[in-house]
């Protein structure tokens, strides 16, 4: 018999945001920016959930771009993984400062096979001492006699190159590229030292107007899934070589003493890269998380549509009320909350923000993208896209496999997964997806009589709906003949 009192608990359908008196005159005025952790700040409050059929590099990239953050999913080796992450902060950046090379006395065949690898037009070629020699492109080796000759043999030497300085400006390397109509400017110092590389595209990319969030040497932001068991130490430190913006502890219960540790060594050996842990979902999980060291803390116990938890364990808490109460004892701390999972419309997420959380985690929403990772399954005519939760049964022997080449059969058959594998539909490219919800949360907030999400948090007043509520708010017209 338990001897506590029964509390009650919602989630996002059971209640609405009572409309107040507005100033807002246009959904433009509103800010959206905000912070993902302490020292990560984002202008829109989305993050892309570290699940394997959601977020990898292209997702990453795109949702940075829109002013976002993806994270990195941790079911792949560490060198993948850490790949991953290079690719991102490759992506998009004034200087690339470690350019992928090729030694001279590499063959055509290996320079092609090294380009498809890292998804690269061209290569810097050096000697030994990574003294420049010339650049292969892809246009060299796609059609060479023969792909056994030296790269050195199909490549523009260093005599015919454009190289620049590595204090050259963007403004001067801006005019180079275009003057000399080149895509890549080397950048050499004064012994021919390969220092960098600025590339075409990235110099017309930073021209433009963009809303996209970014480091101190203007490459997208990204952040990166780790366990807490096994290899994580080691996973977390190729990370951070990586140059990751912030480490996300991928456990699903996370108020255990297995978690606190791991934070405890994670902050230890990185103190200055950010760590978002979780998940919880109660007051005192937030307390002793943030109290271990987390800089953000991750919300949501069995929300997910692809999760089942409480169905197959008992536990959790609905997620509004979880966002609540975590949301108000991480403040306290100064540190930002995360809610993660049970989005299945625009208006959850301004709920979510309303009820405290600085951002929100979506897996389901953006596995139907273009830009997710997931397979493509065509079923009667419609497109779909493969999405499975993170616990379920085939994510679960990922796991196990990541670790060790062979698994036994019967250890399989003693998993109980608390997910499934499903498919979503199709929805096109992430930005059509993004623009959506950030076109109703603008609104939702407008309705609040809010310019900022602290506004929002401020002005929030929930009221509780009864079923009937619930079918007037999400009744559709019916087709009519």
């Amino acid at each position: 018999m338990f001897d506590n009192e029964l509390r009650e608990g919602l989630t996002y359908d059971d209640v609405l945001l009572e409309p107040r008196k507005s100033e807002v005159e246009s959904r433009g005025e509103v800010d959206l920016s905000t912070n993902f952790t302490k020292g990560v700040s984002l202008r829109i409050p989305l993050v892309s959930a570290n699940m394997d059929t959601v977020t990898e590099h292209s997702m990453a990239i795109a949702l940075a771009r829109l002013g976002g953050i993806g994270i990195i999913h941790r079911f792949m080796s560490i060198e993948r993984e850490a790949e991953e992450v290079r690719k991102v902060k490759r992506s998009e950046a004034f200087v690339i400062e470690q350019p992928y090379t090729i030694h001279a006395g590499a063959t055509v065949a290996e320079a092609k096979e090294f380009m498809n690898e890292k998804d690269v037009s061209g290569l810097l070629v050096v000697d030994s001492h990574k003294k420049l020699l010339g650049i292969v492109s892809l246009r060299d080796v796609r059609f060479a006699d023969d792909e056994q000759s030296k790269v050195t043999e199909v490549m523009t030497s260093r005599e015919k190159m454009v190289v620049a300085p590595p204090s050259v400006s963007l403004e001067n390397a801006r005019t180079m590229i275009r003057d000399r109509r080149i895509e890549k400017l080397p950048l050499v110092d004064d012994s021919n030292t390969v220092c960098g590389l600025i590339t075409a595209r990235d110099v017309d990319r930073l021209s433009k107007p963009s809303g996209a969030v970014k480091d101190a040497k203007g490459r997208l932001l990204v952040g990166a899934a780790v366990g807490v068991r096994g290899d994580f130490l080691e996973r977390a430190r190729e990370l951070v070589k990586a140059e990751v913006d912030a480490l996300v502890l991928d456990v699903a219960h996370g108020h255990s003493t297995a978690v606190i540790k791991s934070i405890q060594l994670l902050k230890h050996e990185h103190p200055d890269t950010p760590l978002v842990a979780g998940n919880v979902a109660t007051a005192q999980g937030t307390r002793d998380l943030i109290s271990a060291g987390a800089d953000a803390v991750k919300v949501g116990i069995g929300p997910g549509a692809a999760c089942t938890t409480r169905s197959v364990t008992g536990a959790g808490v609905p997620q509004l009320t979880a966002v609540l109460e975590c949301s108000l004892e991480a403040s306290s701390y100064g540190i930002p909350v995360i809610a993660d999972g049970g989005v299945k419309n625009p208006g959850d997420v301004t709920k979510a923000l309303a009820a405290g959380a600085s951002s929100v985690m979506m897996g389901s929403v953006f596995a139907g993208t273009d830009e997710s990772p997931g397979y493509f399954i065509t079923r009667d005519g419609i497109k779909y896209k493969a999405y499975r939760g993170m616990a379920s049964l085939g994510a679960n022997v990922s796991r196990r496999q990541l670790d060790r080449m062979d698994i036994d059969p019967e250890e399989i058959s003693q998993i109980v997964p608390e997910g499934v594998e499903a498919r979503v539909p199709y929805s096109g490219r992430l930005e059509e997806v993004v623009r959506q919800y950030i076109g109703g949360l603008r609104s939702g907030m407008s309705y609040c009589g809010a310019k900022s999400l602290a506004e929002l948090r401020k002005n929030a007043v929930f009221i509780r709906l009864t079923p009937a509520g619930v079918s007037e708010s999400y009744q559709k017209l019916g087709a009519r003949s």
